[in-house]
């Protein structure tokens, strides 16, 4: 991990970027709440960070991999490790496809559809009992994550000014975090409720509901047609 943070440092500090020197605002109460305030004028930014945010906290699957490598596929710490590498497997065999052939159209779609893909995913590992479909249900939930991150977040970099990118890139990073340490929560809590695959199944399924709430809610983000600006 750290050879990788090192390389990938090194490679960002090769990138050169001619900008304009651009005076910063004096900094002010108004200022701290101001990428806020944007995000909240701009329904296609909206709709992305707050998808993010609940597809995020209800498809927590992953912190229940434990319970399921011990007490249903029953497969030991060794079958634990691939469970917990499958996700980011099949996000890099997605990264690779899409470093070849980048999405080019109908992008707003194709993100609500990585979403609802990623809940199903959800709900065919929650029920399976077979290791190898359960590996197979991972990869293919870290595949439809990698496209709807791209996405997302490669659509509030281009529909944010860059006076307000740096803030609004600040509460995009809090809410993915935050949905990560509260999506854990859910599933533990859920878990001690109604059972590990119940708790996965709720996930799963309120992964889509929100999908499906989102697009009706913001039509706007849905009709987003390419990322490249035009």
């Amino acid at each position: 991990m750290a050879a990788l943070f090192l390389g990938a440092s090194l490679f960002i500090s090769l990138i050169r970027v001619e900008r304009a020197f651009q005076k910063g605002e004096p900094l002010r109460l108004h200022s701290l709440f101001a990428g806020i305030a944007f995000i909240r004028s701009q329904p296609a930014i909206l709709g992305a960070i707050s998808l993010d945010l609940f597809a995020v906290l209800l498809g927590g699957a992953t912190a229940l991999l434990p319970v399921y490598a011990r007490e249903i596929l029953v497969v030991g710490p060794l079958g634990l490790g691939f469970l917990r590498s499958a996700p980011a497997f099949g996000a890099l065999l997605m990264s690779i496809v899409l470093a070849r052939r980048p999405l080019r159209h109908r992008v707003g779609r194709t993100m609500f559809g990585a979403v609802i893909v990623f809940g199903l995913a959800t709900l065919g590992f929650a029920v399976s009992t077979s290791f190898v479909v359960s590996l197979g249900a991972l990869m293919v939930l870290g595949a439809a994550d990698v496209i709807s991150v791209v996405i997302r977040h490669s659509l509030v970099q281009m529909e944010t000014p860059d006076a307000m990118r740096g803030r609004v890139s600040a509460v995009n990073s809090m809410f993915i975090g935050t949905s990560n340490q509260l999506g854990e929560f859910e599933s533990g809590l859920t878990a001690a409720w109604f059972g590990v695959v119940p708790a996965v199944l709720i996930g799963g399924i309120g992964t889509i509901v929100v999908a499906v709430i989102w697009m009706r809610l913001f039509p706007s983000l849905v009709r987003v047609d390419t990322l490249a600006g035009d």
